[in-house]
């Protein structure tokens, strides 16, 4: 059967269940159950997706000045997630300011001002800033009210008929709005809808998403669940025999190909986007992204674009399509040509106090027959991108299984983006760290060393791939990174493997897009004079501290060339510029992998790859070299117990002070980092002072 004819089955839709317990609502004030029903509803992506929808509760609380009744609301606040969310998260406003803020409306066109008599409504000191859904829930009449994105009925909403599907699907029960950009316009007229039906228990918002309500926390979260359930049922009956993207028109690479070929394209993408390592990316392959990309209506639905607000503010208005057999020059004539036609729809739609065009490369690059990529200055903001696309990748074939799907308007899409209440939550995020858009891989990075280096480079902003040979000590190092899940992957892989090495960088390319800086760290000691030094011993101590450093150096060269530059930092050793007693295996194998730095930093300089070394000395804590017979051997040399060792070392320095990992990891991130710019080929030592280790 030729390719074009085939109609894969679409994916279904998850349709939602209820999972309020019976007896979860009791003994909870109004707050709690707020705070309850928002998670619940959080927590569910088939409800909405991560950081969007906002719920709300109207309560009676006692003023702190005058003891009296004050009717407030507790609103979801700008940012944050409803599945994690807690009381700090809700905005509190008195209920009586925001009618009275009302009669100061003057009309749509000056809706954006109402925002800044927002903070004059905060009841008992609340700081949080209140969001530009909150008319929405002030001016409804309602005690409880959820607003959120489900994939199911966003797709109902951006369907060309939408309004007869909502009747069809719900009767009287749920109404239809037309289109509005959220603020205090679309408020009101949700109020004024819902005063004249009072039947209904809930509105489809036009391109948008779903309000609902109900005067309990309970009977509220009921309606929601019950009002994406009933969608996506719909959605899913007529998915039978459907194939919303039509015939497939490029077959799917299998697993393994795909996840290489999206690697070698990621890679050769990163350095185009912005400048060498400015951006991080993320990768996904699900199913419905490779109907999406497979499909004959591929190129259709790509240039109409997203259609829900809470989506195109961070995916831009539509992604670029890319062949996955796309030459350099292909890649970047198309890269070009989006950059056009994104000045072009700027220039058409900028208003008089539109802020300045922003990147216009495109944040989602879809591969047909490969999967999505996306681009974003940080790796939380990629993710977050491609998930949001995948919201939408389903709201089109929801709407196309059952209509036709239709984005917005190019004027209204570009309000949303170029928003100035949007641009405004731009201006006051932090200013990027040094190593924001950063990628540093770590070998031996579930040691002590690498550990507390990966902690150092995830401080100044990078991203952190560990490589280790031990699955229980990676396992605890990623655990120990939990608060930075987004930022750290760790993969087995033991730098004397050759094709495991190979394969382990091109795994670091397609979780975070390239390799900016290397940090090769790996290591492994022993100790004998050398007439009971056995070959064995002598191999294995150059093959990881010999070929394990040209490994990494050799793969990370690859990628840094092909990006635009990086920066390596060999861990070597005192050990490499001072001789010792009992370890000529060691040493001379430390000295090997200095002069290989040396050797790098001539090779990489024309490449703008610079090359550096830090020699530590005497590392005891949260070492595995140490804790094994390392230990035990350089006592015997010494004349000395082990646990004298540590006391040892440190007297003999010259500052009288013992080297941690984390000294170690301070020296590594000066390399790593925009402060030494203009140095390769150095020795930077880490030693408390050795005179025998002096460079000079």
């Amino acid at each position: 059967m030729d390719s074009g004819t085939l109609r894969p089955k679409a994916t279904p839709l998850r349709a939602p269940e209820a999972r309020w317990a019976a007896a979860a609502g009791e003994g909870l004030s109004e707050v709690e159950l707020l705070i309850h029903r928002s998670r619940l509803l959080g927590g569910d992506l088939s409800v909405t997706n991560f950081g969007g929808g906002n719920t709300s509760a109207k309560v009676v609380a006692k003023d702190p000045l005058t003891g009296g009744d004050v009717r407030v609301l507790w609103v979801k606040g700008s940012g944050g997630d409803l599945g994690t969310i807690d009381r700090d998260g809700f905005s509190v406003l008195d209920l009586a300011k925001l009618h009275a803020v009302d009669g100061l409306y003057r009309g749509a066109e000056h809706e954006d001002a109402m925002v800044d008599y927002l903070p004059h409504c905060a009841f008992n000191l609340s700081t949080r800033a209140a969001s530009i859904d909150t008319p929405l829930h002030a001016l409804l009449p309602f005690a409880h009210i959820d607003h959120v994105h489900p994939d199911a009925v966003t797709a109902i909403a951006a369907a060309a008929d939408g309004e007869r599907l909502v009747r069809k699907v719900y009767g009287d029960r749920i109404g239809w709005l037309p289109w509005r950009r959220p603020g205090w316009e679309l408020g009101r007229q949700l109020a004024a809808a819902a005063k004249s039906h009072p039947q209904w228990r809930g509105v489809v918002l036009q391109n948008h998403g779903l309000v609902t309500w109900g005067q309990t926390a309970r009977e509220c979260y009921d309606t929601t669940i019950a009002t994406v359930r009933a969608a996506a049922e719909f959605l899913n009956i007529h998915f039978e025999g459907a194939a919303p993207f039509g015939a497939r028109k490029v077959e799917a690479l299998p697993h393994d190909a795909r996840r290489s070929r999206a690697s070698e394209l990621i890679g050769r993408l990163r350095p185009r986007l912005g400048g060498a390592s400015a951006k991080i990316a993320h990768f996904a392959d699900t199913p419905e992204i490779m109907e999406f990309v497979c499909g004959e209506n591929l190129d259709r639905l790509a240039q109409i674009g997203t259609s829900c607000p809470d989506h195109f503010l961070r995916t831009k208005i539509w992604p670029l399509i890319l062949s996955r057999d796309a030459t350099d020059g292909e890649m970047d004539a198309a890269l070009a040509d989006y950059r056009r036609r994104y000045e072009s729809y700027y220039r058409a739609c900028r208003r008089p106090d539109s802020p300045e065009m922003r990147d216009p490369n495109p944040v989602l690059i879809a591969l047909p027959g490969v999967g999505l990529a996306s681009f974003a200055r940080d790796k939380a903001t990629a993710r977050v991108a491609n998930e949001f696309f995948q919201n939408a990748i389903n709201v089109m074939r929801g709407a196309e299984a059952v209509s036709r799907y239709q984005g917005l308007p190019d004027q209204e899409a570009f309000d949303i983006e170029y928003w100035l209440l949007e641009e405004a939550k731009l201006r006051r995020m932090p200013a990027a760290k040094p190593l924001q858009g950063k990628v540093a891989a770590i070998t031996g990075g579930a040691g002590g060393i690498g550990r507390a280096i990966a902690q150092r480079l995830l401080g100044e902003g990078a991203c952190v791939f560990l490589l280790d040979r031990s699955e229980a000590a990676l396992g605890a190092a990623t655990a120990a990174f939990a608060s930075s899940a987004d930022r750290v992957v760790g993969t087995l892989a033991d730098v004397t493997d050759e094709r495991r090495m190979v394969e382990a960088f091109k795994e670091c390319v397609l979780a975070f897009g390239g390799v900016d800086i290397l940090v090769a760290n790996a290591g492994l000691a022993s100790s004998s004079p050398i007439e009971e030094t056995s070959l064995d011993q002598w191999r294995e101590t150059y093959a990881v501290l010999g070929d394990g450093y040209f490994l990494a150096a050799r793969e990370a060269f690859k990628v840094m060339k092909a990006q635009g530059g990086g920066s390596v930092v060999f861990v070597a050793s005192k050990n490499a510029l001072a001789a010792t007693p009992g370890a000529a295996a060691y040493a001379s194998a430390k000295a090997a992998e200095l002069h290989l730095a040396r050797c790098l930093a001539l090779e990489g300089a024309p490449h703008n790859i610079r090359v550096n070394a830090v020699n530590p000395d005497a590392v005891l804590r949260g070492s595995q070299i140490w804790s094994g017979a390392w230990r035990s051997e350089r006592a015997a040399a010494y004349g000395i117990s082990m646990d004298q060792l540590e006391e040892y070392y440190r007297k003999r320095s010259l500052l009288q002070q013992a080297v941690l990992p984390e000294d170690v990891a301070e020296a590594v991130a000066f390399f790593a980092g925009p402060a030494s710019a203009k140095s390769t080929g150095n020795i930077l030592n880490v030693d408390g002072g050795n005179l025998v280790a002096f460079t000079r």
